[in-house]
């Protein structure tokens, strides 16, 4: 006997949108942004609500006794004039008490076509597609839908032919995050394999990954962001834009990270913070930014490595300086850390950077398993012990 598929609402109802920190209407349904509204008054580059919208981490949850799930998207993806094709709306993984249960491709919606990088952008409007999965366990459970990390995606719709309820209270330390692209990770090959989500499953937490691709850049807005919201673990991955785009010096790049703390501690005064430089990157490891695509594709450094003299930052100044601050701020802070970021892909890994920036899917998922194994583990700084 078919079991008839009952609709259940996305916002004021049982579902639970974790990852998110705000939900902005639309007119297909709800977008989910990963910073909440007020910040977009205090950014006028659009790249930035471009990656904000590209729900890095974010997921439905609810329990359900249900088969069969259905899900109505509404995806936005790019296309330059030149290629044939949309580029790839990425997956949606759905999970049942914590473990894979089903894979699909997200569905081509809007496409945002451009003759270039830059250019002026032409919306061809786009239909919802849906999404199913069946043959899910009998019983209660707990179900989890991931959405595409590197494709903003409207929801629409959720039906399910069982009961569904809200999900129980997560017991499990909350984990806030902050990066660049590549702690954004549009290259993981799902939801679930970019390095955080991976850290997150082995460090035993609940990961809300701030991460802004390209974005990276101290602005005191996500500072704010992270003081205000609950958090029992915070991390930073600091350097890899700020140097791509030479937009600090070394006079004003560490009073900028020292704020950004301070502005952080007032709201968490004692919780575990740890701050990470960047991963190795070749093109810019002696010499400054800005950057720019070479002739075989790969990231080349524009800046005259003869300027770091006089105050440019190249990756290895700033390791150095964030070493620094950590190092003189644990006088009187010490839930604070520092990570090398070369502990999670280093100079002899530079392969798995096929853009010479980037790691492979295969490299963020490394990533996420040495940083669970030297942040989690017992001495590391977010593991239990570490806090008593």
């Amino acid at each position: 006997m078919t079991v008839a598929m009952r609709v259940v609402p996305l916002v004021g109802g049982p579902v639970e949108i974790r990852g998110a920190l705000d939900l902005e209407t639309t007119r297909a349904g709800v977008m989910p942004r990963r910073l909440p509204a007020w910040t977009k008054e205090q950014y006028q580059d659009p790249s930035v609500h471009g990656v904000t919208v590209m729900p890095s981490g974010v997921r439905l949850v609810f329990r359900t006794d249900a088969r069969e799930v259905e899900f109505d998207v509404l995806t936005s993806t790019g296309q330059l004039d030149t290629d044939p094709e949309p580029c790839p709306t990425g997956m949606l993984e759905l999970l049942v008490d914590g473990a894979p249960a089903g894979r699909r491709q997200a569905p081509v919606g809007n496409v945002v076509r451009m003759a270039g990088p830059g250019a002026v952008q032409r919306v061809i409007p786009g239909e919802p597609g849906t999404v199913r999965f069946a043959g899910l366990p009998a019983g209660m459970k707990t179900v989890e839908l991931w959405l595409p990390q590197q494709t903003p995606t409207e929801l629409v719709a959720l039906r399910a032919d069982g009961e569904v309820l809200a999900p129980l209270p997560d017991g499990r330390r909350r984990w806030v995050h902050h990066g660049s692209s590549i702690s954004h990770c549009l290259e993981a090959d799902g939801p679930t394999g970019t390095w955080p989500v991976v850290a997150a499953g082995l460090g035993g937490v609940e990961v809300i990954n701030l991460s802004q691709a390209g974005n990276a850049m101290l602005d005191p807005y996500v500072a704010r962001t992270i003081r205000d919201m609950p958090a029992d673990l915070i991390s930073l991955k600091v350097g890899i834009n700020i140097v791509s785009r030479a937009a600090f010096r070394l006079r004003t790049f560490g009073p900028a990270v020292h704020g950004f703390l301070d502005t952080i501690r007032d709201g968490h005064p004692d919780t575990p913070l740890l701050l990470m430089s960047p991963v190795s990157c070749p093109a810019l490891e002696e010499a400054p930014g800005p950057t720019a695509e070479g002739p075989d594709g790969k990231l080349e450094a524009l800046g005259d490595p003869s300027e770091v003299a006089g105050g440019a930052l190249s990756l290895t100044v700033v390791r150095a300086e964030l070493a620094r601050i950590v190092a003189a701020r644990q006088a009187y802070d010490p839930h604070l850390h520092y990570l090398d970021g070369r502990e999670l892909l280093g100079p002899d890994e530079v392969d798995d950077l096929p853009d010479g920036l980037h790691p492979t899917a295969a490299a963020y998922r490394r990533m996420g398993k040495r940083f669970a194994a030297r942040a989690f583990a017992n001495g590391g700084p977010f593991s239990p012990d570490d806090q008593a």
